[in-house]
């Protein structure tokens, strides 16, 4: 857009996605580190994905198609929505920054629960937006504080369901009742980056507002459940209108054409990578009942990670896990976030937890 002052690099919060193993074994003499902090699938894509991938290799020497078209056709039919409410962007971070740069002028107000993504006061502040924050509930987003929070500067609300950090997860009913209370200039991004990993009890957004809501953005996308973080790709679902603003400004050929191959073989063999999803699933509950018995509190999760709330023993507690060869994602002075992996890194951070925690 024109007319936009020139962000200010050096006063942006900056993005910490956790440090690697490999640095954590150089600095404390350790072996076999393993990193629990930036919610990676532990485990490599299924072999259709694979294959889809090894195949599209050798058209590297061509951009992918700009507008990813087979793909983003597939998603539609996938989602049962029309091809020109769907966009594919290089993961659903590239879709929030598009969000930002279509709809926010310096000046405007961006609205969003904290602690959250920490990409979104990022984004307030590459655009000149002013960050309006919302204070969590034990761990949980209030939307009638959201709601109070949006004003008529306000041009985007975002929404991360469940929630990253503390893994908390909104009902779309509820979402609902914060659309009926704020107008549709408002744009509201439900941020469902872990969606493969909620409960569906919480409803599916697409179909239970995005018909009486052109208001609404879905950002989703193929990193966490699908194994893809390393290529980074996504989707977007919205009314024709919002999604014709977003991709007036994407950058060219954003999504590379292996991207594009590995994701269309993902909604093709959709229930097969739900097989591993589910087994995750069945270690993030078996690790919940160890700690719960261990009598470490925490709220109930519904991504693939776990958050600990411990306060001011944050920054110590992610110190002697990394010294232990697990590295973690500190929020000081808040909790860690802990990324549920296999069943042998599991049990390695949870005993290594319990064991500062309870001397056990």
């Amino acid at each position: 857009m024109t007319g936009r002052p020139r962000a200010n690099i050096a006063a942006m919060p900056s993005y910490k996605p956790g440090k690697a193993a490999a640095e954590a074994e150089a600095e404390h003499g350790i072996s076999d580190a393993i990193k629990m902090a930036s919610n990676e699938n532990p485990f490599p894509p299924i072999p259709a994905i694979v294959e889809a991938m090894t195949a599209a290799v050798t058209g590297v020497n061509r951009y992918g198609d700009n507008k990813a078209t087979e793909l983003r056709g597939a998603v539609a039919d996938w989602l049962g929505v029309d091809v020109d409410m769907v966009t594919i962007g290089a993961g659903s971070s590239a879709l929030l920054g598009q969000v930002a740069d279509a709809f926010v002028e310096s000046g405007d107000q961006i609205v969003y629960p904290w602690r959250s993504f920490e990409y979104y006061p990022i984004l307030a502040s590459r655009s000149g937006a002013d960050a309006i924050t919302v204070p969590l509930s034990d761990g949980r987003i209030d939307l009638d504080l959201v709601a109070d929070a949006v004003t008529s500067e306000t041009k985007i609300v975002f929404l991360a369901t469940p929630n990253n950090p503390t893994g908390t997860a909104l009902t779309t009913e509820a979402i609902a009742a914060l659309l009926d209370r704020i107008t549709t200039d408002t744009i509201v991004v439900i941020d469902e980056a872990y969606r493969e990993f909620n409960d569906p009890a919480h409803g599916d957004p697409v179909e239970d507002l995005l018909p009486d809501h052109p208001n609404v953005l879905v950002t989703r996308t193929f990193s966490k459940g699908y194994g893809l973080a390393g290529l980074r790709v996504g989707y977007g679902v919205g009314h024709p209108d919002v999604i014709a603003q977003l991709e007036k400004v994407t950058a060219p050929f954003a999504v590379s054409n292996i991207a594009q191959a590995a994701a269309l073989a993902a909604v093709q063999h959709h229930d097969e990578v739900m097989e591993v999803v589910g087994g995750l699933l069945e270690e993030r509950s078996r690790v919940r009942t160890r700690l719960l018995d261990a009598g470490i509190g925490h709220p109930e999760p519904h991504g693939n990670f776990i958050w600990i709330p411990v306060g001011d023993r944050t920054d110590e507690l992610a110190l002697v896990l990394e010294r232990t060869g697990v590295v973690v994602r500190p929020f000081p002075p808040e909790g860690l976030r802990i990324t549920i992996g296999t069943t042998e890194q599991n049990d390695r951070w949870v005993d290594a937890l319990v064991a500062q925690l309870t001397g056990e």
